[in-house]
């Protein structure tokens, strides 16, 4: 076995190297203009959208009613009725490698739009939409970007625990401890730097004396092996990258916040309102005070895995989550919009939230764009997923209608919501261009 160079891949993934801080010294251009932030939140399993012969329409996720010429919110997104005017909900997107993958691997390629494979590559996949936003933004805040999720870490190929994917396409960790989270984001002293760093130093002796053994051991690492090693690998540098942008903000003070509200004994385990409202509440807060400007949240994993397939259970409905998706009786087909209206309550509070606080010119959730959805529409099906964006009314983003044009690139999306930021780029992953006639004006 060849000798992973771990400082190689530290320090030379991508070919990009970390940007100064957004200070003073680089003139008002960026300084005095309000951030323009992104952050996608994705549920597994899709959305309830019940059949037509179960006579449940105003429970579909979907808008299947319009009065006045404005679309009615179904009983399952009644919640978000106060944010008419700030969102909409997008039909008809889909990935073109969707149909041709394993239905598992939607939640791999959502903010990917990744092939099934492409040869002379170590991973299958490319980098996400949140990854190439952090790239561009790191230079002005503490941390290139927040990757979370109900479970942390990766999980594994098909049934991930992270929806972010760095600039190789290998899967970012996430983090899940909202008491671990709140202590990196807002307690980043010296002390508390150099105790992680130290903690980097023994991982990276672990990761120096696998290696070295699986070369004596005369290539006895499997396939596996190494994949796992490469991970693993992964992990180390996104720590790195954090310890490196922490370091050079730390005499920066950070805006004072009211941090009373929090509870960070919250757990994934405990009561599941109670957690995603305080992970949404560290999200909120980031973003107020410039800490990052990219974020990312997998609220559930697919195929009943993981600890979130258990909340409906919770809620009080009478099948997991998983279940609740394969279901094609009334009942169930109505509890599984019971469980998308549990959702919408912790989007609106979300949204309330980003729009509570103030930037120089709006509130955050004028200047930042949020993308909400599912890499599935009903069971394993992916066409017209099911999406929704919010927010960006300063980023040229008109809201209040229920937009469709036929079958539509999801990938075009994602390209208007760069240009939306500002990030010029000619393409994103399999983008045939942006979308024309719809709530995106920057064209």
């Amino acid at each position: 076995m060849t000798k992973i160079d771990r400082r190689a891949f530290l320090h030379g993934l991508g070919g990009v190297s970390l940007a100064l801080p957004a200070l003073d010294a680089m003139g008002a251009e960026v300084t005095e203009r309000d951030p323009r932030r992104f952050c996608a939140l994705y549920t597994a399993n899709g959305m309830s959208l019940p059949r037509t012969e179960n006579h449940l329409d105003e429970w579909s996720w979907f808008p299947r009613t319009e009065r006045n010429g404005e679309f009615v919110f179904g009983k399952s997104t009644e919640p978000l009725s106060p944010f008419r005017n700030e969102l909409s909900f997008m039909g008809g997107l889909y990935h073109p490698s969707g149909p041709k993958a394993d239905p598992h691997t939607c939640s791999d390629m959502w903010l990917t739009g990744a092939p099934l494979h492409k040869p002379k590559r170590p991973t299958y996949n490319t980098v996400g939409l949140d990854q190439v936003v952090a790239l561009h933004t790191k230079q002005y805040c503490r941390q290139p970007s927040l990757v979370l999720s109900i479970d942390a870490g990766t999980g594994y190929l098909s049934r991930t625990g992270t929806i972010s994917y760095g600039l190789d396409g290998r899967p970012i960790p996430a983090e899940n401890n909202p008491r671990q989270l709140f202590n990196r984001l807002f307690r980043g002293d010296r002390g508390s730097l150099e105790a992680e760093r130290d903690r980097l130093r023994e991982r990276v002796k672990l990761v120096d004396a696998v290696a070295d053994s699986a070369r004596s051991l005369d290539r006895q690492l499997g396939k596996s092996d190494r994949e796992r090693m490469d991970e693993y690998l992964t992990a180390l540098n996104e720590v790195e990258s954090r310890l490196i942008a922490s370091e050079r903000w730390i005499d920066i003070p950070l805006k004072k916040q009211d941090y009373s509200h929090l509870n960070l004994d919250a757990t994934p385990q405990g009561e599941p309102a109670e957690y995603y409202r305080t992970m949404f509440d560290l999200i909120a807060l980031a973003f107020d005070a410039d800490i990052t400007r990219s974020a990312a949240f997998m609220l559930n994993r697919e195929d009943g895995m993981g600890i979130s397939d258990t909340f409906p259970l919770k809620l009080g409905l009478s099948r997991t989550h998983h279940k609740l998706s394969h279901a094609s009786d009334k009942d169930g087909q109505h509890e599984f919009a019971k469980y998308d209206l549990f959702l919408s309550h912790q989007l609106a509070y979300f949204f309330g939230r980003l729009a509570g606080y103030q930037d120089r010119n709006g509130s955050v959730l004028d200047n930042t764009v949020v993308l909400f959805g599912s890499g599935a529409s009903t069971t394993h099906t992916s066409r017209n997923l099911p999406t929704l964006v919010a927010g960006g009314a300063n980023l040229g983003l008109k809201h209040g209608t229920y937009w469709r044009n036929g079958e539509t690139r999801m990938s075009n999306m994602y390209l208007s919501i760069l240009r939306s930021l500002d990030i010029e780029r000619e393409a994103f992953s399999d983008s045939t261009g942006t979308l024309t006639d719809s709530i995106f004006t920057r064209t």
